[in-house]
Parts: C-alpha cells; structure tokens; sequence
C-alpha cells in the first residue's frame, strides 16, 4: 500500500484535478488502504478479552445483529 501515493493524488485533486485513469487509482487505492484497517481493527478485536466480575478472561464475541453484515 502507498500513503504517500494517496497523499499525492488527493493534493493533485485539490490543485489540478485528476484524470479519469488517476480517479480509479485513487478510489482502488483508498478502498486498499480502508480494507487494510478494518481488517487489522478485525484481528485485534478477535484477540481481546474482557474481565468478567470475578476477573476471568472472557473472549470479546460479535453482536449477532453484527456478524449478520
């Protein structure tokens, strides 16, 4: 993935427009970078406990109105 690249397309977008060809990029790669985070926001959240009342570890699990997405 390249920040920068996205960095520079959205400074060129600001400044002098972008192509057609540089608008698809900078949507593929924005969608590149907003699936990487969710995805790393979804690995930590499967690792992640919580204390109950008595303090034992207990697996954080998804809301079904949740895992239904």
């Amino acid at each position: 993935m390249n920040i920068e690249r996205i960095n520079f397309l959205a400074k060129k977008a600001k400044t002098e427009g972008l192509t057609e060809e540089e608008k698809k990029e900078q949507a593929a790669l924005r969608r590149e970078y907003i699936d990487s985070v969710l995805g790393n926001m979804r690995s930590q959240l499967d690792n992640a406990y919580t204390l109950d009342e008595k303090g034992n570890e207990v697996k954080i699990t998804a809301r079904e109105s949740d895992e239904q997405k």
